[in-house]
């Protein structure tokens, strides 16, 4: 017997009726998509003011909807691939919004549009001057002696830095899919997941020193690509599928334009950061070795005794889940936990599951330890030790 299946029977009234539905609906989306304007996919809306300002770094504090319930602080880092706004993505759809209505008093960091003439910004400049800077600001203006950091990715990294340097001034940390352990992708070996990694390990300090030197900086748009090639069937169809699938669905359809909308608004990474982020710690995995230098001073993981909340996204394909967890074994906390979430890098923070785990879990987890250590005291920025 053959085990070929038998073909599939088309009816010619069948066929003839679902072309007549999707004429239909591709005609709905046709008219949706021409009626679309750019107030109508606007993102990060939830209202905030600007408090401080330094170069092109901007720090806001949101506008809480009543009496803050957690009284430290809260300040977000995100890296310098990407942008914030992708915490504060829609208003059903948003960490920010969460957070705040969860009683939090939040503040984020925005790192602007660096160009070529931030070639040599370093992540010395990053964590020395501008966290350093904003956490200082903070501390002012609540009367506190400590603020707790939320680090985003990247920005995770700045923030974890952060709190080794300066332990004093940090009452919680709370990290998000962020990467510290930048080889332990080959002890999980998940097919399709660290790719950047893998990539990164793959080329010679010269490569990137010849991609910052001809460029000034990292480009947002081969950042973008390189995304994009890490899920190439993905990207194909995404376009022609899947928004095929939302067209004639307006909040769908909309959705799915801010979420491109972020995407496309990927930031240039200043030169200098960028060959310390690939070379330093994506190669030679200096971190989790405490031989990360910033500033002329290690950045000394064991210094870091206040609690710990590590979130990591369980199919993160591109900071796979056992870089995050690599953090563990190298810090001094003995209060430290770990909230695995389902989804992926961004579907974490965007994705319907997460909704009502991620922005909950982090604000119970302070709220336990709001107040612990918080001492009042002089809002007086920590001095570094000279370059």
């Amino acid at each position: 017997m053959s085990d070929l299946k038998a073909p599939v029977q088309i009816k010619p009234g069948q066929a003839a009726s679902e072309a007549a539905a999707l004429a239909e609906k591709m005609a709905r989306g046709a008219k949706l998509f021409s009626e679309v304007q750019d107030k109508d996919i606007a993102i990060a809306t939830t209202p905030k003011d600007e408090v401080w300002r330094q170069d092109k770094v901007v720090l806001y504090r949101y506008r809480p909807p009543a009496e803050p319930k957690i009284k430290t602080p809260v300040l977000i880092t995100y890296g310098l691939i990407g942008r914030y706004t992708m915490a504060d993505l829609q208003e059903d759809r948003s960490l920010v919004r969460n957070l705040l209505d969860l009683g939090v008093d939040l503040y984020v960091v925005d790192w602007g549009n660096p160009s070529r003439a931030d070639r040599w910004l370093t992540i010395d400049d990053y964590v020395d001057d501008y966290i350093a800077g904003a956490v200082e600001v903070i501390r002012g203006r609540a009367g506190t002696g400590k603020v707790s950091l939320l680090g985003i990715c990247e920005g995770g990294v700045f923030a974890l830095c952060y709190a080794a340097l300066y332990p004093e001034t940090v009452s919680n940390l709370v990290l998000t899919i962020t990467p510290v352990d930048f080889h332990a992708d080959q002890a999980e070996n998940r097919p399709g997941h660290g790719f950047i990694n893998l990539w990164t390990r793959s080329l010679a300090p010269e490569d990137i020193d010849r991609l910052i030197e001809a460029h000034g900086n990292l480009p947002g748009e081969f950042m973008g690509s390189v995304f994009s090639m890490m899920t190439p069937m993905r990207t194909l169809m995404k376009y022609n599928l899947d928004m095929l699938e939302v067209m004639d669905d307006q909040k769908k359809f909309l959705n799915f334009l801010r979420m491109e909308k972020w995407i496309a608004d990927r930031p240039h990474h200043p030169g200098e950061a960028a060959k310390q982020w690939l070379i330093d710690l994506y190669q030679d995995n200096k971190l989790v070795k405490n031989e990360f230098e910033l500033g002329g001073r290690t950045v000394d993981l064991r210094k870091i005794t206040m609690p710990v909340l590590n979130v990591f996204a369980r199919d993160d394909h591109i900071i796979p889940p056992a870089t995050s967890q690599g953090l563990k074994p190298c810090v001094g906390s003995k209060d430290y936990r770990e909230l695995p979430l389902p989804g992926g890098h961004v579907g974490v923070f965007v994705g319907g599951k997460s909704q009502g785990l991620l922005g909950p879990g982090i604000a119970n987890w302070l709220a336990e330890r709001d107040g612990r250590g918080a001492d009042k005291g002089p809002a007086k920025r920590p001095k570094a030790k000279p370059r």
